[in-house]
This record gives C-alpha cells, sequence and structure tokens, in this order.
C-alpha cells in the first residue's frame, strides 16, 4: 500500500511539474492581465463580500449556506496548508507579498471559496449559477496560471469547496436556524 501512494505521489508531482512548464509557455500579457484581475474574486474579503451581499439582499437561505460553507472550507483549507506546507510553485506572476496568511500553496482557498460560491448559486432560485459558475472557473484556473497554485492544489480546493457546501447543507437542514437567529438577535439586544 505504501508503494502504490509513493507511486501515486510521484506521479501527481509530475502532473503538475508538467501542467506548470505548459502554462509558463502559454502566458501571455493580456491573459496575465485579465486572470489578475479575476484571481481577487477568490480572497477572503471577496468571500466576506458575496455574504455581505447576499445578507443584504435577504438571501437567507444563501447567506447562511455561503457563510457555513465558507466557514468550513476555510478551516479545512488553513489546516491542511499548515500541516503540508507545499511550497508555491517556480516562476508565479504575482503572489501576494506581505502577507502572513498565505504560506503554502496546499490546496487552494481560492478554488475552495469560488467553489462555494457556484454551489449556493447552483442551489439557488435567485443568483444566475452559469455566470458565478464560469467566474469560479476563471477564479480556479487563474490560480494555476498566475502560478500561486499547482494543478493539484486547485482541484482538491475545488473538492473542499464542494464538501464543504454539501457538509453545510446537511448542517443547516439539522438545526431551526430561524430560532437560533432570533435568540442570538435577544441576546445581543439585551447587551
Amino acid at each position: 500500500m505504501d508503494h502504490f501512494l509513493a507511486d501515486l505521489l510521484d506521479a501527481l508531482v509530475r502532473l503538475d511539474a508538467v501542467t506548470m512548464e505548459r502554462i509558463v509557455a502559454w502566458r501571455s500579457p493580456l491573459a496575465t492581465k485579465l486572470l489578475t484581475s479575476a484571481t481577487g474574486l477568490g480572497s477572503a474579503t471577496a468571500a466576506l463580500v458575496f455574504v455581505g451581499v447576499c445578507y443584504l439582499a435577504g438571501w437567507d437561505e444563501e447567506y447562511r449556506h455561503a457563510l457555513v460553507g465558507l466557514a468550513l472550507s476555510g478551516v479545512v483549507v488553513g489546516t491542511l496548508m499548515l500541516t503540508i506546507a507545499r511550497p508555491f510553485p517556480p516562476q508565479p506572476v504575482c503572489l501576494t507579498g506581505g502577507s502572513e496568511t498565505v504560506a503554502t500553496s496546499f490546496p487552494s482557498g481560492h478554488a475552495a471559496a469560488v467553489t462555494v460560491y457556484a454551489m449556493t448559486a447552483r442551489r439557488s432560485e435567485t443568483l444566475p449559477a452559469g455566470v458565478v459558475t464560469a467566474l469560479a472557473g476563471a477564479v480556479a484556473f487563474s490560480r494555476i496560471y498566475l502560478g500561486t497554485h499547482y494543478l493539484t492544489d486547485t482541484v482538491v480546493g475545488v473538492a473542499i469547496g464542494i464538501a464543504a457546501f454539501l457538509l453545510a447543507e446537511q448542517l443547516l437542514a439539522r438545526v431551526d436556524v430561524t430560532a437560533l437567529e432570533r435568540r442570538a438577535s435577544e441576546a445581543v439586544g439585551r447587551e
């Protein structure tokens, strides 16, 4: 079993290296400009904006699912980044300078976050699922293209986003959220 896992890991590392080599050779100024602009949609700030817009618009289901899904994915991504500590790919176009929150490349938190957005939109009757999913795909690809993540980092980030959203659905289905919000509101009102 250990030999199989070692061979699988070697194959994935080779796949990452080949993918990165091809992307570096494919880079163009226009694509770099567009993808540098798109990649920010997966940031923590963008996640707060997404949740905030859902909340302010009164899209309660979307707000709750996005909030819980993003929180769950953030915990998993942060834990894996600290545990695995995989270095960034060579030849990055951009990295967040001076940021102590993103120290390693595995897994992609941006890919996890935008996947939660896409899953939220897919479940929503209000949000345009096609547009949100297309933007999520662009952000996930941008992470590889810009050299901030390997292909496997991004694929695992997407998987974490899907799993976090599905777990959020399960958790929210088991909790009387309205009663919980009412109690929280009453508690804040008393202080």
